[in-house]
């Protein structure tokens, strides 16, 4: 084309004529993620006639001008589509819309009583609004992910539970509105964060506590009535401008709610304040009360430890079927709160950094050694392990971790096992009685996906653990480790991997009392017996390092969990999101943080998170050792339970109870396939019949 028109442009000159160059069309295509969420958006609206220029697939939003899309270059960096009656959710994929400043879905329909979807925008996300919509769930942790949010109205939805500590690192906050939702519990601490923050609406909810956290914040508009507050209001709050008379927040419409605090410079009004006055006396009287109960009962019964609210408490959900504590005690288990949301002061002769699952369980006393059950396990001295191990020669190393290195040991009665060292960092005090603590505990650890404790040796200093030998190894070196000699797993085998990984871990966090958190799940402590058990290795060496040595240990590994990595601190939770991880390298074949792939691909739940709901991106992200063997029907319901695992928010990932339904079910689903089709082909085979059932 450009050939031709100079060539008009030469035949014009040589005759005489005037001549205008021609104009050169260059396309500005939309960005081909932001096109991808944006039809994904559409049909997650229920693709809404209203929507001018939308489609459900491709399409050009940026140059077609699509209604509410605002661009810059190829870039989609706006998304305002308040008031048009829209209904369905969010995308799910939202997350890969990398130039995305605004996004406003007020006033509309969506949510209809769901959560808000979990991948939001966050890299450049400066402005959210998803006011007067039908959202329930909890306040979305991926908020905690956008350093760049200066604004965020979620108010008139049904939000309902705790805000958990989401506002640590969003330093440019200066407007939030969580009004008319139906929110409860404390205010978290990390609004003390929240630097510049001018205007703050937290009317209509069911929020408890005092309000000292917001003391210190540069607020000049303060809206907390319709609560149930307690204690005083902090002399800095009373300078903030009155919204005694303000009927509307931004980005709502009116409302007709009587936000009226009667003069009250944040929103308290004077029946607020009379009954703080009463809760003050009624509190009074209950502490005179068990005062004098108390001087009663001294010297007869012992004095309870102090409680303390962890920083955050889990979902009820996480500690069903737990088994009673078998020791006696006084403590009346019936009036304290469920035991993941009470912790208690470390026995004073232990000094470590705590984790959640270092505290025990209220009604659990502190066990003296000399009370301990004696440990059942073999007993070892250092000679015989030097002996077996050829002097823990590197030639018998089989692996290094957190803990220490694992070294194979050959016996005199050709029976082999694993001698794991510890490392100093692991029992610090290097203290014999801490170490036959942690004997004590993992050695009553037992099911059959657990790595379980065959001996120990704690001679001169020493302390190693011994445990059963894996001849196949772990599951990091089978999946990405292999050579001509070795098979690729086969899908039944991944998933019966998966399936036995969730049960040991069930047993961990629901039946063990109290619950244990593993803190270093991931495929190289996944070890696999000759016929690809799988069975778990470290569990219960957690409670003896510290979180910061995990961390530390975690850093870049793939594994890792959103919020540990912001505030350090591990959950079951935290186990669930590292389960996720699992089963994407059984998917996928790919390592969870590879920096030989491309920047994009690196990570491997950035990657393939966007594409577990789609059908055909899913086919091509299966491993290909599996060579396309695997059934569709197996292959999307596993990818669904990855999903839900590696959810950004923790309060949206499943207990593992409910992680091993759903596997079990998988499993069963295919069973029944497979003797379905077994059955039509042996009704094709009549003569065959006799011999099948012979």
């Amino acid at each position: 084309m450009a050939r031709a028109a100079w060539a008009a442009w030469l035949l014009v000159l040589l005759c005489g004529g005037a001549w205008t160059p021609p104009r050169i069309l260059v396309s500005a295509a939309t960005d081909a993620n932001d096109v991808t969420a944006l039809n994904t958006l559409f049909t997650s609206l229920n693709s809404p006639g209203q929507l001018q220029g939308w489609k459900a697939s491709g399409g050009d939003p940026c140059s077609e001008s699509w209604q509410g899309i605002t661009c810059s270059g190829s870039s989609v960096t706006a998304i305002k589509l308040p008031g048009l009656g829209l209904s369905g959710n969010l995308a799910y994929n939202m997350n890969t819309m990398d130039s995305l400043v605004e996004l406003d879905m007020s006033q509309n329909s969506l949510g209809g009583g769901q959560q808000i979807q979990y991948n939001l925008p966050n890299k450049k996300l400066e402005r959210l609004n998803l006011a007067g919509n039908q959202f329930s769930g909890a306040v979305p942790y991926s908020i905690s992910t956008m350093p760049k949010l200066q604004y965020l109205n979620l108010n008139h939805n049904q939000l309902s539970g705790d805000i958990t500590d989401i506002f640590s690192n969003l330093p440019s906050l200066t407007t939030v509105d969580l009004s008319s939702n139906s929110l409860t519990g404390n205010l978290p601490q990390s609004f003390t964060s929240l630097s510049s923050l001018k205007t703050l609406y937290l009317q209509n909810n069911q929020l408890t506590g005092s309000i000292n956290v917001l003391a210190n914040l540069p607020l000049d508009d303060l809206n907390v009535a319709n609560n149930r507050f307690t204690g005083w209001i902090p002399n800095e709050l009373k300078k903030i401008n009155s919204l005694h008379n303000r009927r509307k927040s931004p980005g709502q419409h009116s409302n007709g709610n009587n936000n009226s605090s009667s003069g009250g410079s944040s929103g308290i009004g004077a029946g607020a304040i009379a009954g703080i006055i009463v809760s003050v006396l009624v509190i009074g009287a209950v502490v005179a009360f068990f005062l004098i109960k108390r001087k009663q009962r001294k010297g007869t019964i012992p004095e309870h430890y102090e409680q303390r609210q962890p920083f955050n408490s889990f979902p009820s959900n996480e500690v069903k079927e737990m088994k009673p504590i078998q020791e006696a005690t006084t403590v009346e288990v019936e009036s304290l709160p469920s035991p993941a949301a009470v912790s208690l002061k470390p026995p004073p002769k232990i000094v470590r950094n705590q984790s959640f699952d270092d505290d025990d369980i209220a009604s659990k006393p502190v066990v003296k050694k000399s009370n301990a059950a004696p440990v059942k396990a073999t007993v070892y001295s250092v000679a015989d392990l030097q002996m077996a191990t050829d002097s823990f020669n590197m030639d018998n190393l089989i692996g290094e971790g957190t803990f220490g290195r694992v070294y194979r040991a050959q016996f005199s009665d050709t029976k082999v096992l694993a001698v794991k060292k510890l490392n100093s960092t692991v029992l610090p005090s290097q203290s014999s009685d801490d170490f036959y603590e942690l004997v004590s505990n993992i050695s009553k650890l037992h099911h059959p996906n657990l790595s379980e404790l065959v001996g120990y040796c704690m001679e001169h200093g020493q302390h190693l653990l011994v445990f059963d030998f894996y001849r196949n190894g772990s599951l990091h070196d089978m999946l990405h480790l292999s050579d001509e000699y070795n098979k690729p797993l086969s899908w039944n085998s991944r998933v019966k991997i998966a399936l036995g990984s969730a049960r040991a871990l069930e047993h961990l966090h629901e039946i063990c009392s109290p619950s244990i958190i593993h803190k270093n799940f991931k495929s190289s402590n996944i070890l696999l017996d000759t016929e690809l058990n799988p069975h778990i290795s470290d569990a219960g060496l957690s409670n003896f390092v510290p979180d910061a040595e995990f961390q530390a240990s975690d850093q870049g590994s793939g594994y890792g969990a959103p919020e540990v990595d912001m505030t350090g601190q591990y959950t079951l939770k935290s186990d669930v999101y590292s389960f996720g991880i699992v089963m994407l390298e059984l998917l996928t074949g790919r390592k969870p943080f590879d920096s030989s792939r491309p920047r994009s691909e690196q990570s491997l739940v950035r990657w393939a998170t966007p594409q577990l709901h789609d059908i055909d991106a899913l086919d091509r992200m299966v491993d290909p050792a599996l060579k396309g063997l695997y059934p569709a029907k197996s292959l999307s319901r596993f990818a669904d339970v990855v999903a839900l695992c590696v959810q950004p928010e923790p309060e949206f990932r499943p207990p593992m109870s409910e992680v091993v339904q759903a596997l079990v079910r998988l499993v069963q689903r295919a069973n029944m396939t497979r003797r379905m089709l077994d059955g039509e082909e042996a009704s094709r085979r009549p003569d065959d019949q006799d011999h099948e059932f012979a």
